[in-house]
């Protein structure tokens, strides 16, 4: 791809040196030749290695400075940042004030301990994050020393000649040397939406960014069409950069649930301030001392708040997001996070994500005359016709095509003494690359006989790409040259289809049916004949044919001309079809039947034809329907019907022949439906689908680099099973966040029940403050902390999604809260009044005795926790280790509390002695017994499949 502008550029021997490279300081001012020669380079061989090298350490990496990040003091500050410190330090300012230094010194001592937890856990969820932020790594296609090769964004450096392909993220500044109609999105820049047409024409130097069409910026991204540009800007010297510079760091994006867990949190404050407030009007009746009272309702709306629960939260959010990365889902958006676990529709496209996107060529259909192309090899393949070998030099039209094949082309393939190079490009036009090396053609040589002149780029629109090529005798044919580019009669059918002074050579390719609209002749030896409608419909069944057998079609076509800016699709000359073989995934069938077993619908939405979309579909065991498969037109037509008619639609799996825009009416139509999408793409043209859909997913291997921006998820391997996984594990997310709010609130009720039903009756309190803070501090934390990094529930890809709209705890989880905070209640207050009466322990170890009842009884309810229905012994919260080891600790802290000096003294405890505690072991496992015979009770009152999830 060349633009005649620039086809000198750079070629003065006097360039300037290295060390006096600057770019212009309006280049959008400058031409193509004068930008270079600023920049030392010629745009058609780009820079050597040891050039760029040096240019690196002149200029620095191509990174925008970095925001400041959210460092360890500012995280611990934040710690005391909140309204439930207030209410504690309130508490020892009055604790010394009434003259309990004790207590508070106790109080800041707690004080201290949650702020330890709370920045040691959000400091592993912040490291998580930047973690994850750095598994991806954006990269660019540059011309270095003459060749094509692909290097990370950061290394760009002023010189470097950058490719652009539509779907593109422009990585630097740059100054356009080439362009075919190239189109870019720069909304990043100057907030306007609609593409941008750009070339390589100076503008006035008083040109606003928006108005320089010369240029291509860093952030913009490629919206159609190609191109080349010389870097004359990286990092904070970027348009880009400057602007970063101007303005503060956005801030962090909030989720759903975070906004869930702030609103539940701030009731929480409302309800038990209010809660506080009536005790410390009882406690006044009652003649009870101030500071006991107030020290009291304050403990109390603490421990009544889960101030663990943002931070478990988050902690949970970042090791799920850790272990989907650990499986190749890099989770861009926390809100996919929890999005994922209610998703019931995958919209996916075929090639790459249910296939192997191996794409080889399987068979060339010319006129008549049909080729195989076998081998064992995909890299050495062989040609046989007829069952018998063939010579592909023996055979004029096969190298027609197969020359057009390889012009028409971006791609290219490793040189031919690095046979382990990767070959850059689109998977089909690498594929025809390695079959013309096959042949004895290659690109290269193809290129130095005919030069490219100009590009058409891919338009999804038309569905074609042309190249136009000076007309050099090419190989393996006469070209205009070699025969005097002259007929008799200057016919197009008579001479071939050759026009007279025809010096430019035009190649091709694109959908079967845009070709074969747009040509009328079709190739007949040399030359050629006219292309009827029998013949038209004939060829088209033969593509049809082909896709019926899972077989990728891809029609080749050219033409002569005397203008190289002659439309390049018109009066085509039909040359035949090229059939791609692309394998199903061997490991898709099982993960749509996993999808099926959890409630989650696959549907095929693909841009290739509806005979291929339905071979693949049955290949991997995606069923039809009985509507088999909906093309575009069909799609179209259904949206006007009326509701049967989309309703008809809602049941189709697989979609053939669907634009860009009939993806978003697909999406949009199943989102009316009340369904969770998630949008499986790769292209720029997918880019509105992927933002559109609940959940983006992007290729991370082939997918562009707009896709990528524009998606909330990338699976780094390309292969489908991993959002399936991923689903799983955002299920597990969302269940185990559950849980533990389950769990924090049922404990705190009880706390706040125990103490206030004791104040109602004007008994003793049960438990003194500095107590109650300790268990807020054991339970609010540990066994919390254990429950959200469990792993998921075996069976939780058995069960359908949750609603999208389901509240974190439904009617079932809140009275589930009532019980158990009733049961643990129940308990402690009967354990407190047997000591008190019965056994006469006096209230010192009457109230150790109910510290302890409530603290062990806390501790054994995260077994609770577990999922209604499953096995008492064997679940999901017995098989976490990390249960048992918050268990084990927080039993040795209760222990601690109630027999080390020091300690014991500044809480108020003192062993309960033998009786208290087998009055202990009696009464503390008593709500996880009775909690899971509530349970059974439940399960078979209202029904036996029922959950309590689902109440």
């Amino acid at each position: 791809m060349s633009h005649p502008e620039s086809s000198s550029a750079a070629q003065d021997p006097s360039a300037p040196a290295e060390s006096g490279v600057e770019a212009p300081e309006r280049p959008w001012t400058t031409s193509v030749d004068e930008a270079a020669r600023a920049l030392g380079v010629d745009p058609q061989i780009g820079l050597d290695e040891e050039d760029a090298a040096r240019r690196r350490e002149r200029f620095g990496p191509n990174l925008l400075r970095e925001h400041e990040r959210r460092g360890a003091l500012a995280i611990l500050r934040d710690q005391f940042r909140s309204l439930i410190v207030l209410l504690l330090a309130v508490a020892a300012a009055l604790a010394f004030l009434y003259g309990e230094s004790l207590e508070g010194f106790a109080i800041v001592g707690v004080l201290g301990l949650n702020a330890v937890i709370g920045f040691l856990t959000e400091l592993r969820a912040v490291t998580s994050m930047e973690a994850l932020r750095e598994l991806s790594d954006v990269e660019s296609t540059v011309r270095r020393a003459g060749r094509q090769v692909r290097i990370s964004a950061r290394e760009l450096v002023p010189g470097d000649t950058v490719l652009l392909e539509g779907g593109d993220v422009v990585t630097a500044d740059l100054r356009l040397v080439e362009a075919s109609r190239l189109q870019a999105n720069e909304s990043t820049l100057t907030g306007e939406s609609a593409p941008v047409e750009k070339g390589v024409e100076p503008a006035p130097p008083d040109a606003e960014l928006a108005e320089r069409p010369s240029m291509m910026f860093k952030g913009t991204s490629v919206t159609r069409g190609a191109g080349a540009g010389l870097v004359v800007a990286t990092g904070m010297d970027t348009e880009l950069g400057r602007i970063s510079a101007l303005v503060e760091e956005a801030g962090e994006e909030r989720t759903p649930l975070e906004d869930r867990l702030d609103r539940l949190g701030r009731r929480l404050v409302w309800l038990t301030l209010g809660i506080a407030a009536l005790l410390v009007g009882v406690g006044l009746a009652s003649d009870k001392e101030l500071l006991v009272i107030v020290e009291t309702a304050i403990a109390l709306a603490v421990a009544a708040i889960p101030e663990g629960l943002p931070i478990v939260a988050t902690l949970a959010l970042a090791r799920g997001m850790w272990r989907m990365a650990r499986r190749n889902a890099l989770i861009e958006r926390l809100a996919a996070v929890e999005t994922l676990g209610a998703c019931d529709v995958i919209l996916t496209d075929k090639t790459g994500t249910l296939t192997e996107n191996r794409m080889s060529v399987a068979r060339l259909l010319l006129p008549g005359r049909t080729f195989e192309v076998r081998s064992s090899d995909a890299d050495r393949p062989a040609f046989v016709s007829d069952g018998r070998p063939v010579d592909p030099g023996s055979e004029p039209g096969l190298r027609r095509a197969l020359e057009v094949a390889l012009l028409c082309s971006n791609a290219s393939l490793p040189d031919e003494d690095d046979p382990a190079g990767a070959a850059v490009g689109d998977p089909m036009e690498t594929a025809l690359l390695r079959l013309g090396a096959a042949a004895g053609l290659r690109r290269e040589e193809l290129l130095e006989a005919q030069p490219e002149a100009r590009e058409e780029a891919f338009d999804p629109d038309i569905k074609m790409m042309a190249t136009v090529h000076r007309a050099g005798g090419p190989p393996g044919r006469g070209g205009a040259a070699a025969d005097g580019g002259a007929a008799a009669d200057g016919g197009a059918a008579a001479d071939g289809g050759r026009e007279a002074d025809a010096d430019f050579r035009v190649a091709v390719k694109g959908a079967t049916e845009a070709i074969l609209h747009a040509a009328n002749r079709v190739a007949e030896g040399d030359g050629a004949r006219p292309l009827d409608g029998e013949a038209r419909d004939g060829w088209e069944e033969r593509s049809h044919e082909l896709a019926d057998e899972g077989l990728r079609v891809l029609a080749l076509a050219e033409k002569e001309v005397g203008d190289p800016g002659a439309p390049p699709y018109e009066d085509l000359v039909f040359l035949g079809l090229v059939a791609f073989l692309d394998p199903p995934r061997e490991d898709v069938a099982g993960a749509i039947e996993a999808c099926a077993d959890a409630g989650v619908r696959v549907v095929m939405v693909t841009g290739d034809q509806a005979g291929t979309a339905r071979t693949v579909a049955r290949a991997v065991g995606l069923d039809a329907g009985d509507g088999g498969v909906v093309t575009g037109r069909d799609l179209e037509r259904a949206l006007g019907e009326g509701e049967a008619a989309r309703s008809a639609l809602l049941r189709a799996s697989v979609f053939a022949r669907t634009s860009p825009a009939q993806k978003l009416d697909i999406i949009a139509l199943h989102q009316d439906a009340g369904s969770v999408v998630a949008m499986i793409g790769d292209g720029v043209n997918d880019a509105p689908s992927l933002q559109k859909a609940d959940i983006g997913v992007a290729m991370g291997r082939r997918g562009t680099q707009v896709a990528r921006e524009a998606a909330d998820m990338i699976l780094e391997d390309d292969r489908f099973p991993t959002i399936v996984a991923a689903i799983e594990q955002g299920r597990a997310i969302f269940g185990n966040i559950r849980k533990f709010v389950l769990y924090l609130l049922s404990c705190n009720v009880s706390e706040i029940l125990v103490v206030a039903l004791a104040t109602a009756v004007t008994a003793p309190l049960p438990l003194r403050p500095l107590q109650i803070l300790f268990l807020n501090l054991v339970t609010d934390v540990f066994p919390a902390l254990a429950l959200g990094i469990g792993d998921a529930d075996p069976s939780v890809m058995e069960h359908p999604p949750r609603p999208a709209r389901e509240p974190i705890l439904t009617r079932g989880h809140w009275e589930g809260v009532a019980v158990y905070g009733l049961l643990i209640t129940a308990a402690v207050l009967t354990g407190f009044w047997a000591a008190l009466e019965p056994l006469g322990l006096g209230v010192t170890r009457a109230v150790s005795v109910s510290f302890s009842i409530l603290a062990f009884a806390q501790i054994a309810h995260v077994l609770n926790m577990a999922e209604p229905g499953s096995h008492v012994l064997v679940n999901e919260v017995t098989r976490n280790p990390w249960v048992w080891g918050a268990v084990v600790l927080c039993a040795g802290l209760v222990v601690a509390a109630l027999r080390v000096p020091g300690l014991s003294d500044a809480l108020g405890l003192v062993d309960p002695g033998p009786s208290g505690w087998r009055l202990i072991a009696a009464l503390a496992p008593a709500p996880l017994v009775l909690g899971r015979l509530w349970h059974a009770a439940r399960r078979r009152l209202f029904d036996p499949g029922r959950s309590l999830e689902a109440s």
